[in-house]
């Protein structure tokens, strides 16, 4: 490492004009090695030695603004190393110590890592340097029984997966359900197997993950939602929404959750009763300490400088990458298309490199540590679908990459002190198509204002996107997560609506009326509102509770179809297939189920939804790909549905994942209220 550092110095001299380490009147060819050799080996010292205070002095910076400060802390540490040298020869300009420093951090990281490939010693000792905790005691003997990793690739439906694999895109994936050929020829035995499963109508992280983790998404009817009785927006990315929820789900369960037995939960909205957490946004608003501290996960990364200095230049490249990307969108002309300019290249750059790397070197560092249980959430794939299209290649792009994390994984996993199994998992999938404002020219906004007599805007504005990674960049950088949008307030008019999206599922309530309006009651008060909505040919079917039939589903040309009466007669979920009639029920009994919910149109023979918000890849209704889930898991374990029962809902995957923890041979998870136990 040494050596190389001082050829990579001595060039570096060679090529910038601002970079000597030579006096000006000239030294020998012996003088100037040494002098490089001096530098380089300073260099390397203070990197290892000062890098991680600097780190851990930085922790109350914004994450974001910290990995822009990466090159310029690298730069000054170059010219502390100059300074210290003896010779006395080597100086550089500011600037120009910028760039040497970073390209000798990033040639010493490709240095390390090609050198530790043949040696299993060095490669752990690498790996270890990764890890965000150690395990307490220290010398504790790590359990023999078998540790287990989940990895949600967030919005990667099952058939995207299917067709990933067969496209060669991941094969890591195909190596394990036996897709790819052996070395020796013919087809490798898998290790996993493929099961999907159906999500509830709410199918989007918020709702998914908390069942998954907690065992309980009651009462979650969108992503984003209004309840009267507390006349507040519910957002599910909103760390303050979050914890609120968390703490329902552990209310209603009596359990902490399914990490709650030496458990770590990176990346996630929830903790999953987890005591190690890192970008958790549940515990976002909470008051950091050593315990809690959310960002702890940038620290463990951000203390090695190869790794700080190579995960901001590969930001800096995934920003270009977006720009010439839309770039070349707008040029085409290309259909649909949403915006993608302002701040989405940084938060795209975030989601697909900063979080990424930060969550998967966590999970190595767990791994490394020997921990039970470790629950982790990729959002690559979902940020870029939402904007770029689930097919598209920019897309496709990013499931490579993220096959590439599950092999270094699975690499790791061969150095752990414990065997591991790792399931891979999603939450949803992701439904492609325009967005209803795009077709339409108005947004579900403005149709209801229309419906309910009230003045419409001439231009219809567009909707905020509700990606999960939005929240996690402004948790990074601590800023409020609440959009200007969502802020809202009971009008002092009678009859003003709010009017929500959650993808291609739309909410509407009137917060004057304290309970959940019936049908008649929408009907006396607005008589054009339902019809207008429910003849709409962007609209596939409305939800309203009635003081006849208890609940109805609404459709065109005045279609009513009672809730006991749609397994004989779907009317309008007839398109939406198999288990849309009970997720419809299953909402429908919600406490805070808006007083109207409206779920987009959907074209079976394409997979294709209108979101109401501005995505052409969208999830959070019923309607194609964003549906149907995936679970990927060893074949050492049992098989998901062993009982012959199709998996259907968050909380039934809760309960496999508890029942494949348990089949470890490990400590059995309690049904204790940890959660509620430690906040108090």
């Amino acid at each position: 490492m040494w050596a190389v550092s001082t050829l990579t110095m001595l060039v570096l001299a060679g090529i910038l004009p601002d970079f000597r380490i030579q006096s000006v009147d000239g030294d020998s060819a012996t003088r100037i090695a040494v002098t490089a050799a001096i530098g380089a080996g300073a260099f390397g010292l203070l990197s290892a030695l000062v890098w991680p205070l600097l780190v851990r002095l930085l922790l109350l910076v914004p994450a974001l603004v910290l990995g822009l400060l990466v090159f310029f802390l690298n730069g000054g540490l170059l010219l502390i190393a100059l300074r210290l040298n003896p010779a006395e020869r080597g100086d550089a300009a500011p600037e120009t110590a910028v760039v040497v420093a970073a390209v000798m951090s990033a040639v010493a990281s490709a240095t390390g890592a090609a050198l530790a490939v043949r040696d299993d010693d060095a490669y752990r000792r690498r790996l270890y340097r990764l890890a965000d905790r150690r395990r307490r005691g220290g010398g504790a003997a790590c359990p023999a029984s078998p540790g287990t990793v989940f990895i949600q690739l967030d919005g990667v439906g099952h058939d995207l997966l299917l067709d990933a694999v067969g496209r060669g895109l991941m094969p890591t994936a195909a190596r394990w359900l036996g897709d790819a050929p052996a070395v020796a020829g013919g087809r490798r035995r898998p290790t996993h197997r493929l099961t999907p499963w159906r999500t509830d109508w709410s199918s989007q992280t918020g709702a998914s993950q908390l069942g998954i983790l907690h065992g309980s998404n009651h009462d979650i009817p969108a992503f984003r939602w209004y309840e009267k009785d507390r006349r507040e927006v519910m957002v599910c990315n909103r760390p303050t929404s979050a914890a609120e929820l968390q703490r329902r789900a552990v209310e209603a369960t009596g359990d902490g959750g399914l990490l709650t037995v030496d458990g770590a939960s990176r990346g996630n909205l929830f903790s999953g009763g987890a005591d190690e957490q890192a970008l958790v946004l549940s515990i976002a608003t909470r008051r950091r300490s050593r315990e809690n501290r959310s960002r702890s996960g940038y620290f463990a990364y951000f203390s090695d400088p190869a790794n700080a200095v190579r995960t901001a230049m590969s930001f800096v490249a995934e920003a270009a990458r977006e720009i010439g990307q839309s770039t070349r969108s707008r040029v085409r002309k290309v259909r649909p298309r949403v915006s993608r300019g302002g701040l989405y290249p940084f938060i795209r750059a975030f989601a697909t490199v900063v979080e990424r790397d930060v969550v998967v070197a966590a999970v190595m560092g767990d791994m490394l540590a020997g921990r039970t249980a470790v629950y982790a959430d990729l959002v690559a794939y979902d940020e870029v679908a939402h904007h770029s299209g689930p097919f598209s290649r920019d897309a496709e792009k990013v499931l490579e990459r993220l096959d590439r994390s599950l092999a270094l994984i699975e690499n790791v996993a061969e150095h752990a002190p414990r065997p591991y199994r790792i399931v891979v998992l999603s939450d949803h999938g992701q439904s492609p198509g325009e967005t209803f404002r795009t077709r339409y020219g108005l947004t579900l906004g403005d149709l209801v204002r229309a419906g309910c007599g009230l003045p419409v805007p001439r231009r219809a504005r567009r909707t905020h996107s509700g990606a999960e990674a939005r929240a996690a960049v402004r948790a990074a950088l601590h800023r409020p997560v609440e959009e200007g949008g969502e802020q809202h307030r009971p009008s002092s008019r009678r009859s003003e609506p709010i009017v929500l999206a959650s993808g291609n599922l739309g909410l509407v309530s009137f917060p004057d009326v304290p309970h959940r309006m019936s049908k008649e009651e929408i009907d006396a008060r607005h008589p054009a509102l339902l019809t207008t909505l429910a003849n709409h040919p962007g609209i596939g079917f409305l939800l309203v509770r009635s003081e006849e039939h208890g609940g109805v589903v609404l459709g065109p040309f005045g279609a009513e179809i009672p809730l006991d009466q749609l397994d004989d007669n779907p009317g309008p979920l007839a398109d939406f297939g198999p288990g849309a009639a009970d997720a419809v029920r299953r909402t429908h009994s919600f406490p805070h189920t808006a007083d109207i919910m409206v779920n987009s149109w959907y074209d079976p023979a394409d997979g294709e939804v209108l979101a109401f918000e501005e995505q052409i890849g969208s999830h959070g209704g019923l309607g194609g790909a964003q549906a149907k889930a995936f679970l990927l898991s060893p074949l050492a374990l049992s098989a998901p549905d062993e009982d012959g029962t199709p998996l259907a809902g968050a909380e039934h995957i809760h309960r496999v994942l508890r029942r494949w923890l348990r089949e470890t041979d490990g400590p059995q998870v309690p049904l204790a209220a940890r959660e509620d136990r430690r906040a108090a």
